[in-house]
């Protein structure tokens, strides 16, 4: 699972990444400021937020996670050295999966990111419903991919992002994740590698790995190992050398 940590201690932030990955966590990223971490969000799949209450910035942790969780509800977990009875009143309006003080245990840190996984972002049936999102996905949860044309739209949150076909240059296959490559910008699903080509459906963009996808129209060498696109490296499979020969004779 994704995990993104908000830390202005750059030390404290490093050994908690070590232990989160240690654990078989991804970090997709560390945030010492509120605009920063809100930045990350935005541009990484983050499935759980671990946040310190006092860092640097404009605003506290606990502002910071009531603006990500405006953008999407995610689950946070304070860790904090604070715990006063403001402090942990202001936390409690943001409904956190859990508030743990430092020094933080790495066993129940474990448990509280477990738990917080598990049951999600749901609300007890003592606290007030989530605020209805100003626009509602048009289509079901498990329909990630609107194809129209020679373009897609990628659900990322509550809302979709056009991507062109043709701009697209790898695609990266993580667990049960795929991650979309173009020159500027990633988008991560959680969808596997297969169907997310079965839902492209574009013969320019091929598998040629077990892990990996490219557009044979951007590729600019490749030998018996690897394949380049736009500087980007990407290994080549024996059992997928075939097809992509073939795809590339129909780009060129």
């Amino acid at each position: 699972m994704n995990l993104l940590v908000v830390e202005d201690e750059a030390i404290l932030a490093m050994t908690l990444c070590d232990h989160l990955e240690a654990e078989g966590y991804r970090v997709v990223g560390i945030a010492n400021n509120g605009l920063k971490a809100i930045d990350l969000f935005q541009h990484n799949q983050v499935d759980l937020l671990l946040c310190d209450i006092t860092i640097k910035g404009e605003f506290d942790g606990i502002e910071t996670a009531r603006r990500i969780n405006a953008i999407r509800n995610v689950p946070v977990i304070y860790l904090t050295a604070y715990s006063d009875s403001d402090t942990v009143s202001r936390a409690k309006q943001t409904f956190p999966a859990a508030y743990l003080t430092k020094p933080y245990d790495i066993m129940n840190l474990r448990l509280a990111i477990e738990i917080a996984l598990n049951n999600g972002t749901r609300p007890t049936s003592a606290s007030p419903p989530p605020a209805t999102p100003a626009v509602e996905p048009m289509v079901s949860a498990r329909e990630m991919i609107l194809k129209s044309d020679q373009h897609i739209f990628i659900r990322q949150g509550y809302q979709f992002v056009k991507v062109n076909l043709s701009d697209i240059h790898v695609l990266v296959a993580e667990d049960i994740y795929t991650t979309f490559l173009t020159a500027t910008k990633k988008y991560s699903l959680r969808m596997p590698l297969t169907t997310v080509l079965d839902k492209l459906d574009y013969p320019k963009v091929v598998r040629v790995h077990r892990s990996y996808a490219v557009n044979t129209s951007l590729v600019d060498t490749f030998d018996e190992n690897e394949i380049r696109v736009a500087e980007r490296l990407v290994p080549l499979g024996r059992h997928y050398k075939d097809q992509f020969l073939q795809s590339l004779h129909q780009s060129t």
